[in-house]
């Protein structure tokens, strides 16, 4: 027998590829930014719900969202021979995305068949189906389309490009919702607010504001749902191989093939949990902020309402502006300083926030602080995900999935500790609320933000690699 056939490495992604690839995840971005932006405030501020009942309510969401994700990662990785022809993971991606669809709409609505008498832990009750349902379909289709990086990239260089398109999108998404949610408080003052009410009545929250919410969902569901289908129409889950490598018919052992990593292999893999660590730490900074700071608006800074859409755009389009840096950057200072480099952009808001008691115009400027931040070290450390994958693309939906179900628990986790701590015993915020919701900032960033400085340096020292050789054999 002759040499086995050689062939060079894939080509790179088409730009319509690209492109479609990017825009996978814009439905779970529009209602990301509504689920951690405008929940509490919703169901506090609107639905006059308790702080502890509106946190409950976000725990459960982050608690199911949790156990889904490892959930999806796992049973993705075992269908690679039912789903051969569309692909798992693009199979993963329709069945969340339709879950999505069918549920979001009704955790922004009033609660049907429910009026003022009405209990509030039955109204809380009424959401928790339609929260569960959703936060399986945001995981199935987040778990799918981050296992396709890996998958899709022919080069660390391309794994970056990748996930700065996608986070690029997620900032164009991040805007669309607060634009549109600038532009209906807007169109509902003007039709609200007559000369017979108080204006400063009317820029305040209230119950009046929820065809605001419901209307913005309706949004979210119908634009989302069109770009699902452009990533569907678009990408295509297979890549051309190598002649020596196996295909999805082909045995999973060969005499010279790569050993299979496995999902359980993953978990003595010491580098597993180093990025595992740093991931959920910055998907803590990312989503604590996104979270609380329209509370801090609202009731720290005592800004009219529209400010809650305005001040979150201008962090996005911070972040949209450094997304279009990142390959540069990653390419000039490498993964560990770039991440390092948001790093201290995030600590700087936080400084800014705990020494100045009130922030005027300059909130604008702390924003665009805490958005590019934010972005630099999100796009980095889903680029550190890829990295450790590597060419183990079989079992990378399980790697995210695991490193999903840390970020998501611990994040409701947060949340509720929170809202527990609430210093008004009332419904309603009070005085003490004012310097509350602004150490919570401090802490979101700042707080989080040195626990990651600390993951991050035993990555200098210990740089992310996996002790298995190609050569090795498996336990």
């Amino acid at each position: 027998m002759g040499p086995e056939p050689q062939a060079g490495p894939p080509p790179p992604l088409s730009p319509v590829a690209r492109l479609s690839f990017a825009v996978g995840h814009f439905l779970n971005d529009l209602s990301a930014a509504m689920w951690f932006s405008y929940l509490l405030l919703y169901l506090h501020g609107v639905r006059a719900y308790s702080s502890r009942g509106a946190g409950a309510l976000l725990l459960l969401g982050q608690i199911a969202d949790g156990l889904c994700t490892p959930l999806v990662g796992f049973e993705a990785a075992r269908m690679r021979a039912c789903c051969a022809r569309y692909g798992p993971r693009r199979a993963w991606h329709l069945a969340g995305t339709i879950c999505v669809l069918l549920s979001f709409p009704f955790i922004f609505s009033p609660c049907l068949g429910c009026g003022e008498d009405t209990p509030e832990w039955v109204a809380l009750l009424y959401y928790a189906p339609f929260i569960v349902i959703f936060q399986f379909g945001w995981a199935a289709t987040q778990v799918a389309h981050l296992s396709l990086i890996p998958v899709l990239a022919t080069s660390d260089h391309e794994k970056v490009e990748l996930t700065a398109l996608r986070y690029a999108f997620t900032v164009v998404a991040n805007i669309v919702v607060f634009g549109a949610a600038w532009l209906l408080l807007h169109l509902q003052g003007a039709s609200g607010v007559g000369p017979a009410q108080d204006t400063d009545v009317g820029d305040q929250l209230g119950v009046q504001d929820v065809p605001v919410f419901r209307n913005l969902s309706l949004l979210v569901v119908g634009v989302g749902a069109a770009f699902s289908l452009l990533f569907h129409l678009g990408t295509r889950e297979g890549r051309p191989r190598r002649a020596e490598e196996p295909n999805e018919c082909s045995p999973l052992v060969a005499p010279t093939a790569r050993p299979l990593l496995l999902w359980k292999h993953w978990l003595q893999e010491p580098a597993f949990y180093q990025v595992g660590v740093l991931y959920m730490s910055t998907r803590l900074i990312v989503n604590l902020s996104q979270t609380f700071v329209p509370m801090y608006l609202t009731y720290s800074l005592r800004l009219p309402k529209k400010f809650i859409a305005t001040i979150p755009l201008v962090m996005y389009l911070s972040g949209f502006g450094s997304s279009f840096l990142m390959k540069s950057i990653n390419k000039c200072m490498g993964r560990n300083l770039t991440y390092f480099l948001g790093l201290l952009v995030v600590l700087a808001f936080a400084a800014w926030v705990a020494l100045a008691n009130t922030l005027g115009v300059a909130v604008y400027s702390a924003a665009g602080l805490l958005g590019t931040g934010s972005a630099i070290i999100l796009v980095t450390s889903l680029a550190m995900t890829a990295d450790l994958i590597g060419p183990h693309t079989d079992s990378g939906a399980f790697v995210y999935g695991a490193m999903s179900f840390s970020d998501k628990v611990a994040n409701g986790l947060a949340v509720m500790a929170v809202q527990s701590l609430h210093p008004c015993p009332s419904e309603l915020c009070c005085t003490a609320c004012v310097s509350f919701y602004r150490w919570v900032m401090v802490a979101a960033t700042g707080g989080v933000g040195v626990a990651a400085a600390l993951v991050l340096c035993s990555l200098f020292i210990w740089p992310i690699r996996l002790r298995t050789r190609d050569s090795g054999d498996r336990p």
